[in-house]
């Protein structure tokens, strides 16, 4: 009798487990983000992530998302979206994207784990507080084909690429072109893919 309960609860925990952590929970979760006004592509499941306004955002078809993402969109509501993933993207766990203006994410790019874009900054005017100030802003466009390392942090007005790389841990402040490969804090072009 000892072993037939064991062998049930064993059996019972892995079910749950698979239900907790497997497809089922990602699929409830992505009709409930969708019913929430985000607009997700076909076979894309969205695991357990952040968000401020859903419509603003919107993620393509065949993406793979792992958790832990946070889409804030900085500001007042707005007709969106203004946060947009292209198709067959993959964006690592605890990325942000910071946005008051606008991002797109081409096809095919990968973002590595922690990396965070942040297309606004705080005024600079002495006189009253910086955070009461408002900033210069500026979209952020990513092209195709992109891999950007884990803990990149893009900022405002850049645009990347299409083939382009970025290694962990840069700071881009600045246009990075086609296939380029730049590193560095701020960030450098260091190669070109050939």
């Amino acid at each position: 009798m000892f072993a037939t309960t064991t062998n049930f609860r064993s059996l019972l925990d892995r079910l749950l487990f698979r239900v907790r952590h497997g497809k089922l929970s990602a699929r409830c979760r992505t009709l409930w983000l969708r019913l929430c006004g985000v607009s997700v592509g076909k076979h894309t499941l969205v695991p357990k992530i952040y968000l401020t306004w859903p419509h603003q955002v919107k993620i393509g078809k065949r993406c793979i998302l792992e958790p832990g993402i946070f889409f804030k969109f900085d500001g007042i509501w707005r007709p969106g979206p203004s946060i947009v993933i292209g198709d067959h993207a993959f964006i690592g766990r605890g990325c942000e994207f910071n946005i008051r203006k606008s991002i797109q994410l081409g096809d095919h790019c990968l973002i590595g784990s922690g990396a965070k874009f942040i297309d606004h900054d705080h005024g600079l005017q002495l006189g009253q507080p910086m955070r009461r100030q408002p900033g210069p802003e500026a979209a952020i466009v990513i092209g195709s084909d992109v891999w950007i390392g884990d803990n990149v942090v893009v900022l405002k007005g850049v645009t990347i690429g299409d083939g382009a790389v970025v290694a962990a841990g840069a700071v881009v402040t600045k246009h990075v072109a086609a296939r380029e490969i730049w590193a560095g804090v701020p960030a450098k072009r260091i190669g070109v893919r050939t």
